[in-house]
C-alpha cells in the first residue's frame, strides 16, 4: 500500500535530486531537499483538508487530480506564479521576468527576482490569507455533532448562527491588518477583497450543479457546502468516489484554488533559502507537491479521516492558523519554521484526541451489558 501510493513520488524525488546536482552542485540537492521537507510541512493541513474533499469525488476525477492537478500545482504555483506577480509589479514582460527569474540575485537586492516577489508579499498574503480564513470561519460556524476543541468550538457555534457572520468577521481583520499596512494599504485591500471574492466565487458555483447520483430528486444546492453536504450523505451508503460530472469539476476547480492559497506562504520562504526558481520548481513543486498529492490519496485510501474523527478539526484550525500567520506577515516577518510547525503541531494534536476518543469508545463498547438480575 505504501509502495503503491508514495511510489511515483520517490521516484520524483530521486530524479528530482539527480536533476539538482547536474543542475548545479552537492549544495542545490541539499537546499532542494530542504525544500521539499519545507513544502511538506507546511502542506501538511492542506492534505487533510484535500482528502476529505477527494474521498467524495469518481476514481476519475481523483485522476485528475493527480495529474492535471500537479501540472497546475507545479508550473502553475510554483513557477508561472512567481514569474506573473514579478512581471505585473514590476511590469515587465514575460520574456523579462524570465530572464531575471534566470538572473538569481539575493533578496535583499533591490531589482532583483527574489526582491521583486517579496515587494509583493502584502497582496500575495491578503488574498491568499483571506480565501484561507473563510475555509477556517465556515468551518468553525458550522452546525456539526463532534466537536474537538469544546470549550472553543461551542462559541463559535452560538456566534454562527448570527447571519454573515463570517464575513462580517473576515472583513474586520482584513480592516484592521490593511490599516497597519502602511503604503500597502490599497493593495492589500483590494487583494483581500479579491480573496473574499475568489471564495465565494468558487463556493458559490454550487447552486449551478447537483451532484450525480441515481437517488438525486433533481434538487439544486444553494451553496458548495450544502453539495458536500449531501454527497457525505450518499457516501455513507456507498463507501467509494460518488461526486462526478459537473459536481466533481467544481470541487476539482475548489481544490486547486485551495492548494494554490496553502503554497503561497512557500513560494515566498523559499525565496529567503534560495533565489534560484529552477531549485525553488524542484524541491516545492516536484518533491512537494507530489508527497502532499500522494499523502492526501493515502488518506483517502485508508479511510483516516473517518477513522480519527478529529483530524478535520484540526486541519481546520491549522487553517486558520496559517490564514492569521499570513495576515500578519503583511507586516511582521514570521520565520517560515513557526509557519510550517503550528500546522504540524495542530495535526498531531487532533491525532492524538482521535486515538484517545477511539480507545474510550473501544472501551464502552467492550464494557458487558448488565444483567437483568442485576437491574
Amino acid at each position: 500500500m505504501f509502495l503503491k501510493t508514495f511510489g511515483w513520488s520517490l521516484v520524483i524525488t530521486v530524479l528530482a535530486l539527480a536533476t539538482a546536482l547536474v543542475y548545479g552542485s552537492w549544495s542545490a540537492v541539499v537546499i532542494t531537499l530542504i525544500l521539499g521537507v519545507l513544502e511538506i510541512s507546511l502542506s501538511f493541513d492542506n492534505a487533510v483538508v484535500n482528502a476529505r474533499i477527494l474521498e467524495r469525488m469518481s476514481p476519475f476525477w481523483q485522476k485528475m487530480f493527480l495529474t492535471v492537478g500537479i501540472v497546475i500545482a507545479v508550473f502553475g504555483m510554483r513557477v508561472l506564479f512567481p514569474l506573473l506577480i514579478v512581471a505585473v509589479t514590476a511590469q515587465l514582460n514575460p520574456v523579462e521576468a524570465v530572464r531575471l527569474a534566470l538572473e538569481k540575485g539575493s533578496i535583499e537586492e533591490p531589482g532583483t527576482y527574489a526582491y521583486l516577489l517579496h515587494e509583493a508579499h502584502p497582496q500575495i498574503a491578503a488574498f491568499g490569507g483571506m480565501f484561507l480564513l473563510m475555509i477556517f470561519l465556515d468551518f468553525m460556524f458550522e452546525e456539526r455533532d463532534i466537536l474537538w476543541l469544546k470549550w472553543l468550538e461551542r462559541p463559535l457555534l452560538f456566534i454562527g448562527k448570527l447571519p454573515m457572520v463570517n464575513v462580517v468577521v473576515a472583513l474586520a481583520l482584513l480592516a484592521l491588518f490593511g490599516a497597519t499596512s502602511g503604503d500597502h494599504q490599497s493593495t492589500v485591500l483590494i487583494a483581500g477583497i479579491a480573496g473574499l471574492v475568489t471564495y465565494f466565487l468558487v463556493t458559490g458555483l454550487g447552486g449551478l450543479f447537483d451532484v450525480d447520483d441515481p437517488e438525486d430528486d433533481g434538487n439544486s444546492f444553494e451553496n458548495t457546502g450544502e453539495m458536500v453536504a449531501e454527497a457525505d450523505r450518499i457516501g455513507k451508503k456507498r463507501r467509494l468516489g460518488h461526486v462526478a460530472g459537473r459536481a466533481a469539476f467544481l470541487l476539482f476547480l475548489y481544490l486547486e484554488v485551495i492548494d494554490a492559497s496553502f503554497s503561497f506562504d512557500g513560494v515566498i520562504g523559499a525565496f529567503a533559502i534560495t533565489a534560484d526558481p529552477i531549485i525553488i520548481a524542484l524541491g516545492l513543486g516536484l518533491i512537494g507537491a507530489m508527497f502532499v498529492r500522494s499523502l492526501t490519496v493515502f488518506l483517502v485510501r485508508q479511510g483516516t479521516l473517518d477513522e480519527f474523527e478529529y483530524l478535520d478539526h484540526g486541519a481546520h484550525w491549522a487553517i486558520g492558523a496559517l490564514a492569521v500567520i499570513l495576515l500578519v506577515t503583511i507586516t511582521t516577518e514570521v520565520n517560515e519554521v513557526v509557519t510550517g510547525l503550528i500546522g504540524v503541531v495542530f495535526i498531531l494534536a487532533a491525532f492524538i484526541s482521535s486515538v484517545v476518543r477511539n480507545r474510550q469508545k473501544a472501551h464502552a463498547d467492550a464494557r458487558p451489558e448488565p444483567s437483568v438480575l442485576s437491574r
